[in-house]
């Protein structure tokens, strides 16, 4: 398994809402959280791969697709509008 990459797979409510936990948790005092500074490194990475893929989170309407997908996740109706 040395040098293989892991896949996972997340639906675009899982991806939106990590993505704005993970910025809000790197804009705290993390060493409190996170004390493990290797620990750091797939945070970063995972964090800048959602950017990446998320262009909704630069949109003006961001609050609400946040909102939106913060309640279907929470209902249990993944992947309905």
């Amino acid at each position: 398994m040395e040098n293989a990459e892991i896949t996972i797979k997340i639906t675009p409510d899982e991806a939106l809402v990590l993505s704005d936990w993970l910025e809000r948790v790197q804009m705290t005092d993390l060493s409190r959280l996170v004390d493990d500074p290797a620990a750091w490194v797939p945070i970063h990475k995972l964090a800048g791969t959602l950017d990446k893929t998320l262009p909704g989170i630069f949109a003006t309407d961001y609050p609400e697709r946040l909102e939106a997908a913060r309640r279907r996740l929470t209902s249990g109706s993944l992947g309905e509008e």
